[in-house]
């Protein structure tokens, strides 16, 4: 499914824009501009758009089903979204609150359609990166604390309720806005502020629990 996206990229356009789209220089035009141009009928920029939006999709896929392949899967069906619904795309919208509305849709989608095979959405323990850990030569003893710390977040965070895993993982991983956070989910900022404060609280909670007790 990779290869048919890179595919998009390159091939010429399919159709003509009705009208002129911003400038969409690969290098310099923001999300916004690209996928105006894409809204426009320039399908090439969304190629551009999926080499830069990729990886942190797959991040939030990963982090909240700790199911690599699904995720690549998942991200695709993002971006073949995109290309569907291309036109419902606002002048005034803001593309990072769109991209992940569209995502947690696919979530959605995917979650429904495991429960309907009795199968049900979980964390998985050590295999899902929390954060990448600077390398800063640490002795082999203090690696093993940190790659113990970093599977303990896994589960700690695997364990709470699924709303609290996904404002985190939207404000800590995709490093959205607490604005951009409270438009996705149709809320204002200062509860957007709250819920994530208790759901940082709560991770915290059940990490140093865990830490005590690492015991299953």
């Amino acid at each position: 499914m990779i290869a048919a996206a890179t595919e998009l990229r390159v091939a010429p356009s399919q159709s003509r824009p009705d009208t002129n789209p911003p400038a969409t220089d690969s290098v310099e035009a923001s999300d916004h501009d690209l996928m105006l141009a894409v809204r426009a009928g320039d399908l090439r920029r969304l190629g551009d758009l999926f080499e830069r939006h990729h990886g942190p999709l797959y991040g939030f896929f990963v982090r909240l089903t700790a199911d690599r392949n699904a995720s690549e899967d998942l991200v695709q069906m993002v971006f073949h979204r995109i290309l569907k619904y291309r036109h419902t795309y606002r002048d005034e919208g803001k593309f990072s609150a769109w991209i992940y509305h569209l995502a947690r849709k696919v979530l959605a989608d995917h979650c429904a359609a495991r429960r309907g095979r009795n199968a049900r959405l979980q964390g998985g323990e050590g295999d899902v990166e929390w954060e990448s850990l600077p390398d800063q030569g640490p002795s082999p003893a203090a690696r093993a604390v940190q790659a113990d710390d970093v599977a303990l977040l896994d589960r700690a965070l695997a364990a709470l309720p699924e709303e609290q895993r996904e404002l985190l993982v939207l404000a800590r991983f995709q490093h959205l806005s607490h604005e951009e956070i409270a438009r996705l989910l149709d809320t204002t900022v200062g509860a957007v502020k709250v819920r994530v404060h208790r759901a940082f609280a709560a991770l915290r909670e059940r990490f140093l629990r865990l830490h005590r007790d690492p015991s299953p």
